[in-house]
């Protein structure tokens, strides 16, 4: 076997025992090991690649539970001589002349174009920035990989694998709406029937499904100015009409400025981006208006269990007597961004057209994933993940907002409860633009204001700082870096 088939990273966050697999099944698959072919004795392969024996011999039991390598007499392993590789397709052909490629213009036949909606952006390669204040990130130390993999080998158990291994045909795991249902929903002020429920592929998947079933060209949706660009860019695909409505420092101001909306997007646990929260006061006022008005509200609920100061707001689903607000939450948004995991809460009826929806989209969610994070709830590892996030977070947002407000540069911090991120105004004359390109010289990673506001006049100082994928220890000298940039930033104009 050739030597050169093991190249181990010690430095990858992929284990060596599954690097070892990964390399052996290439080399069976791309011909380097024939059928029949001898694989070294796990012995001979540890010492050669300085590893534990058990690392190789859990490589080779692997391999061979998946058909790719045999074991025979006197202990030999071989690769699999029953193994059926993939042979030339009849069908390949030399590869097409880059002319033939690039004379169909798809500019005449596509009717949406959401590459030229404007976006959060952030360097891809984010982590490697010594100061990455990102949002929608998390610090992945912060994980609890022991009770997940737990979790997901009960959720691969016979029992459980007979559940979720079916195509559901739109219908969601019973194990994990129930726990949403019983567990969830109730901390929010929420009770809900399991008609009243549905899973989805995150927030986000919530958000465009709720936008495709209630907008057309004939209706007016109203979104908080500053607000989710992402939601600001599904609205404009459905052809509605959209109304900026104004914030102030509690947030959506219910005044007469949401009469004619037949659609109320609204942030009010944390307005995004602000961050405010929405006094009890005005949740009852923008019910009484809605009701009024026959306005239906999407309340987005993306991260309630973050308040820092005193006790979260119950949610304006919590109050809703009439049933006209729909309720978004996040499975994973505080957590594990990349799970993709959400549920929307409504009246039966609309719960049944977005699972019709659904269907159409994507079936249903990965059950595996939803099996696997019902058991995390049962199991209470959510609620001890939440408290001890919240413990975290809190002494981040603690930091990062004393070493803004200590700073000479004159950084206005927006007053909040708490929330994943802090929303800074800088001074008069900065351009957060700017200051973005230049704090990545620095090693700061931020998020330049304008793209959450609409309209023309967009204010150019304010900018986004998030706190949950940094350590706290490297925060103060983040925002040291971030003053060099501003100074720089501001000489520039």
């Amino acid at each position: 076997m050739p030597d050169q088939l093991f190249v181990l990273d010690r430095n990858s966050e992929e284990s060596l025992q599954l690097q070892i697999r990964r390399q052996l099944v290439n080399g069976i698959l791309g011909g380097s090991l024939p059928p029949g072919a001898a694989v070294p004795s796990s012995r001979k392969l540890a010492t050669q690649l300085k590893v534990s024996r058990i690392t190789v011999t859990q490589a080779y039991q692997a391999l061979i539970d998946d058909g790719f390598l045999s074991s025979r007499e006197r202990s030999r392993i071989c690769v699999s001589d029953r193994l059926t590789l993939p042979s030339h397709s009849p069908f390949e052909t030399e590869s097409p002349p880059p002319s033939a490629i690039a004379t169909t213009d798809f500019s005449t036949h596509l009717r949406r174009q959401p590459t030229r909606q404007a976006n959060i952006e952030k360097p891809a390669n984010w982590r490697d920035y010594p100061y990455p204040f990102v949002t929608a990130q998390v610090d992945k130390a912060l994980f609890p990989i022991t009770a997940w993999r737990d979790c997901s080998r009960q959720a691969l158990s016979l029992n459980a694998m007979a559940d979720w291994t079916e195509d559901r045909l739109g219908t969601d795991d019973p194990f994990l709406i129930e726990q949403i249902r019983t567990r969830l929903l109730p901390a929010r002020g929420i009770h809900a029937r399991e008609d009243e429920i549905l899973v989805t592929a995150g927030a986000q998947n919530s958000l465009f499904m709720l936008t495709q079933l209630f907008l057309n060209k004939n209706s007016l949706a109203g979104v908080e100015n500053p607000g989710y660009p992402d939601l600001r860019n599904m609205i404009e695909l459905t052809g509605s009409a959209m109304r900026q409505l104004e914030i102030d420092d509690q947030g959506l101001i219910p005044d007469q400025q949401l009469t004619g909306c037949d659609l109320l997007y609204i942030t009010p646990s944390h307005q995004f981006p602000t961050t405010v929260t929405l006094p009890i006061e005005r949740r009852r006022a923008l019910l009484d208006k809605a009701e009024r008005e026959n306005i239906i509200i999407i309340e987005d609920d993306y991260e309630p269990e973050l308040n820092f100061i005193g006790t979260p707001t119950p949610a304006i689903k919590s109050l809703d007597q009439s049933g006209r607000v729909i309720y978004v939450g996040s499975l994973s948004k505080s957590f594990f961004p990349g799970l993709r995991l959400g549920y929307l809460v409504g009246p039966a009826p609309v719960i049944r057209e977005a699972r019709a929806l659904a269907r159409l989209m994507h079936r249903h969610t990965p059950t595996n994933n939803q099996r696997t994070m019902a058991l995390f709830l049962a199991l209470g590892h959510h609620d001890a993940l939440r408290k001890r996030l919240h413990r975290i977070y809190k002494s981040r947002w603690l930091e990062i907002t004393q070493a803004l407000e200590a700073s000479e540069i004159g950084f206005h911090v927006q007053p909040a409860y708490g929330g994943s991120s802090i929303w800074v105004k800088g001074p008069q004359d900065l351009d957060s633009n700017v200051l973005r390109d230049n704090a990545l010289k620095q090693g700061v990673v931020l998020e330049p204001g304008n793209v959450y506001y609409s309209g023309d006049n967009q204010p150019r100082s304010n900018f986004r700082l998030g706190y949950t994928a940094i350590e706290k220890k490297f925060i103060g000298e983040g925002i040291h870096q971030l003053e060099k940039a501003t100074r720089q930033s501001l000489k520039q104009n």
